[in-house]
């Protein structure tokens, strides 16, 4: 499924979604105010976009995902590595590993998902 790209203002009201859902419109718009800044208005137009572009549904003032997160940030994250590593995710572990360090916890844990990738295969 070729999900519509989420701008940032979107993806955080999905987050606020995700974290609270089922969660009323009122309570969501309320939400965003403290967390964001915005009105009540602006809360409602992003969540009509975000309905519009299949990733919420509103029944009844009653707010859900129609998508998961886990299947938003795997989109999002193919979209990264082809915009700017040419899909390669060897190109991206080595351009972050040169400026940035890993530790051992972390290392164990990425050794981890090469290893369960390797028997998936």
């Amino acid at each position: 499924m070729k999900l519509v790209k989420l701008f940032d203002a979107e993806y955080r009201v999905m987050q606020i979604i995700w974290e609270n859902e089922p969660i009323s419109s009122r309570e969501l718009s309320e939400i965003c105010f403290e967390k964001l800044g915005w009105k009540r208005t602006t809360t409602y137009t992003m969540l009509k976009k975000l309905i519009e572009k299949g990733y919420a549904q509103n029944d009844k003032k009653i707010v859900t995902s129609k998508i998961s997160k886990e299947t938003v940030q795997i989109e999002e994250s193919k979209a990264f590595l082809d915009k700017n590593f040419a899909g390669s995710l060897y190109s991206f572990i080595a351009a972050f590993t040169s400026k940035n360090s890993i530790d051992d916890e972390e290392i164990k844990k990425i050794q981890k998902l090469i290893n369960k990738a390797k028997t998936n295969r």
